[in-house]
């Protein structure tokens, strides 16, 4: 996955062979084929792989001993930056990531799921201790999910809070997300 990986980031989906992964991988075409249909399965289980680097991630913040709303800006500021820096890692599959945005979105659907029902674990916990008030934890985990995915490309780009480091703008983030749950006592 590693060797395909780099060759995709090198040299792009469409320059990228088969026969180039076998070869840098040290394996013949015909072991490669034994574990992939095509050069598209081999990029989609890049994607994959990258995707579980982001969502161990995730599930590390989730697992952390703080408060509901701090694990929710963790998480949220967490999403944002290994998106970041996976597709600035990644260089020509930069180009083909926003390019070809539905074989993405295809690749993405478990990871999508996945953190949407993080977002509830830790919306009911927050609900449960008082610290939330929500009528809806699935409906505030589903808007919270997709706003954050529509966030990722400004801000991959930097054009989210027109130059704020995440440090200045976490607690700005924070009154935003605490006042849309309810929260009483912003920090």
């Amino acid at each position: 996955m590693d060797v395909a990986r780099q060759l995709f980031a090198k040299n792009g989906f469409e320059n990228t062979t088969m026969n180039d992964i076998a070869l840098l991988s040290g394996k013949g075409r015909r072991t490669l084929y034994t574990y992939f249909k095509s050069k598209e399965d081999v990029y989609y289980a890049v994607i994959e792989s990258e995707l579980e680097r982001l969502s161990d991630k995730m599930d590390e913040v989730a697992a952390r001993k703080i408060s509901p709303q701090d694990k929710v800006i963790e998480l949220i500021y967490t999403h944002l930056n290994m998106i970041k820096e996976t597709v600035m890692r990644n260089g020509n599959l930069r180009a083909a990531f926003f390019r070809n945005i539905w074989m993405v979105e295809k690749v993405r659907k478990n990871f999508d799921e996945d953190e949407i029902e993080l977002f509830r674990k830790v919306y009911s916990e927050g609900k449960e201790s008082g610290e939330f008030d929500i009528d809806s934890v699935e409906l505030v985990a589903d808007i919270t999910h997709y706003c954050i995915k529509g966030l990722e490309v400004p801000y991959i780009y930097g054009r989210l809070g027109h130059g704020m480091t995440p440090e200045t703008s976490k607690p700005l983030v924070a009154k935003f997300v605490y006042g849309a749950l309810g929260k009483n006592g912003i920090k």
